[in-house]
């Protein structure tokens, strides 16, 4: 009998040495656990103000955030043939338009006769129209010439391009004038509507600022700054400019009213001969260096009695100016 209760004794004193220490145990385990997640909250949050502070590695982990979960959206189509399931309400925020009835009446006179001369959207030019008001009040330039220089470079296409590499609204060199789209995000940009206008602008304040006129400015942004001859440029730009001016005057001014023709030079009988410019001298400023120089025109023989003037001397103009003006 007493062996009976010696051996229950021994089971209840192993049975509570066992609960005490499972005890001791799940204590040690949730003060080490507590601890251990502490620690890891305290690392979290001090990563946290140190990534804070830092502008590139936010900016990082952002893109690659969205990137994450672009990814994520368009790994959830199940229907790729249907264009239309995973529509993109932000589309019409990113469209380079608006409404015309929402500008003001100077303003929807040009874009309504521009939409009709250059056969375009009126939305997207009034957008155009909108933001060349609002940059010429900032740098100090008519609206009306910024928009009669994106009718002669490119008649509003926004993709357009020159054989030298000109590109967009304004026909800007973007791997000449690449810093200036560096803050819009890269080359790429030029084709963006607004930022190209935006890009064309500063060079051409910068060009007048040179050339100290703005007939002197345009010759510097088409590349002719040390030329004798612009090929009519300046003189068809200033032409545009007036049509709509004599608009914002009140005036009728059809859709399709043809440029003047530019004033042609008397030929000289003798010439004098000019030095040739240095290698300095030949740099173009501005836009010059976007475009190919035009050549000058050739030097005419005295007309013969009963002949033409004008006749002579239009046959002395360069081949790109005969184009411009016709």
């Amino acid at each position: 009998m007493s062996t009976f209760r010696s051996w229950a004794q021994l089971r209840e004193s192993v049975l509570a040495s066992t609960r005490v220490f499972l005890a001791d145990l799940g204590h040690g385990l949730l003060a080490v656990g507590h601890n251990s997640l502490a620690v890891l909250g305290l690392a979290v949050l001090s990563a946290t103000f140190v990534i804070g502070g830092r502008a590139d590695v936010r900016g990082t982990l952002e893109a690659q955030a969205l990137d994450w979960l672009l990814q994520r959206q368009e790994s959830r189509t199940t229907d790729a043939g249907d264009l239309f399931d995973q529509g993109d309400l932000s589309a019409v925020d990113r469209a380079t338009a608006v409404d015309p009835s929402e500008l003001n009446r100077q303003q929807s006179v040009v874009a309504q006769w521009l939409s009709r001369r250059y056969r375009v959207a009126p939305e997207p030019v009034a957008r155009l129209v909108q933001e060349s008001w609002s940059l010429g009040r900032r740098v100090g330039l008519e609206p009306t010439l910024i928009l009669a220089i994106v009718a002669v470079e490119s008649s509003f296409n926004p993709f357009a391009q020159s054989a030298v590499g000109a590109q967009g609204l304004m026909q800007v060199m973007t791997r000449v004038h690449d810093d200036k789209y560096e803050a819009f995000g890269g080359n790429h940009a030029a084709f963006d509507p607004l930022t190209n206008l935006r890009v064309g602008v500063q060079v051409l304040k910068d060009c007048i600022a040179t050339a100290g006129s703005v007939e002197g400015g345009l010759r510097h942004y088409v590349g002719a700054a040390n030329l004798s001859d612009d090929g009519g440029y300046a003189f068809k730009v200033m032409a545009e400019q007036e049509f709509m001016t004599q608009l914002l005057q009140g005036r009728s001014v059809p859709p399709t009213a043809r440029l003047p023709v530019p004033p042609v030079a008397t030929a000289q009988t003798a010439p004098a001969v000019e030095p040739e410019p240095s290698a300095a001298a030949r740099a173009p400023a501005g836009k010059a260096a976007v475009k190919p120089a035009i050549p000058a025109a050739p030097v005419v023989p005295p007309a013969k009695p009963g002949a033409k003037v004008a006749k002579i001397a239009r046959a002395s103009t360069p081949g790109p100016q005969v184009a411009l003006i016709q």
